[in-house]
């Protein structure tokens, strides 16, 4: 998914107009507080965490989801003057922060409410613009979201905290319960294998599995924010795959540049077994744990090929 500046500048004129205009009837409803249909109104910037949202709340809570297309990137998004009246009119928004969704924060902060609980996940987790952004795929980053969710939750709807309880222990026993078991049965079986990826997308899963990620981090970067890698980093990473001194090959999807796929290309010609992740949840409508643990599957027996299967 590369990234546009062109389309970023467009969507800050917008959230400029936006922010000029605040929009009418926006006017936030107090904690504890629940909207038409009687929960509380929830939207997350992106649907990986929309997804959790959703799980956590049950029926208690009315969950939308801002960025959902799998073609759309979060990074460059173009928010529309829907998706403002959607954000101002929650009462829990959530976020990613670090660097990776500014229209969202833009958004809600052109249209203040007292009323109105932000989870900026980046905040949470201690993190800054410049760290890894894609903490979705970090397994103990997404667990402090799941709780500070439903910490929200029970702040905001308080006579329903034993039900949001329920909700979060389901959630973590059942729903992830897949996930978790791919995540430890890799780990267990292939920790310390040397593996390359096109972009740091994959940073935070390789580590939370115990993979050896050498493809250089400035190449990651580049990739992943939509800059040109420096010709040393394409050196190294190059000769990594031509020389197979990674086992596996891991690249995401929606954004397979040329830079990309010439590695793509080079670990095909040198018998590497490739492994897809994406950035955003696919299919669309998928849950965040079905997308995760058919992604582990894929890495899993990829790891499988290039070990022999033990």
């Amino acid at each position: 998914m590369p990234r546009s500046s062109a389309r970023r500048t467009a969507a800050l004129f917008l959230l400029a107009a936006l922010s000029a205009a605040p929009l009418a009837g926006c006017g936030g409803s107090g904690p504890g507080a629940s909207g038409s249909s009687g929960k509380l109104d929830v939207v997350a910037a992106e649907d990986f965490w929309g997804s959790i949202a959703e799980q956590l709340g049950g029926d208690r809570v009315e969950v939308t989801s801002i960025v959902t297309n799998p073609a759309t990137d979060p990074h460059d998004y173009e928010p529309t003057a829907e998706d403002a009246r959607t954000m101002a009119g929650a009462q829990l928004a959530i976020v990613n922060g670090i660097g990776y969704d500014r229209w969202a924060t833009k958004l809600l902060d052109a249209n203040p409410n007292s009323g109105r609980t932000v989870l900026t996940v980046g905040e949470l987790l201690g993190l800054k613009d410049g760290d890894n952004p894609h903490q979705w795929y970090s397994p103990a980053s997404a667990q402090k979201t799941i709780e500070r969710i439903t910490a929200d939750y029970k702040r905001a709807d308080p006579g329903h905290a034993a039900y949001f309880d329920r909700q979060q222990r389901r959630f973590e026993t059942v729903g992830l319960a897949r996930y978790h078991r791919l995540i430890a049965q890799i780990r267990s079986r292939y920790a310390g294998t040397p593996v390359g990826a096109s972009e740091s997308v994959f940073e935070p899963l390789a580590a939370a599995l115990g993979l050896k990620l050498l493809t250089p981090t400035g190449f990651l970067d580049a990739i992943s924010e939509g800059t040109d890698p420096t010709p040393a980093d394409k050196a190294t990473a190059e000769s990594q795959v031509a020389g197979r001194q990674v086992e596996i090959w891991v690249y995401n999807s929606q954004n397979a540049t040329p830079d990309v796929q010439r590695l793509n290309d080079a670990a095909t010609a040198a018998g590497i077994p490739i492994a897809t992740v994406t950035e955003t949840v696919t299919p669309e409508g998928a849950s965040f744990q079905a997308w995760q643990s058919r992604q582990l599957e894929g890495l899993e027996g990829a790891l499988a090929r290039a070990s022999g299967g033990r």
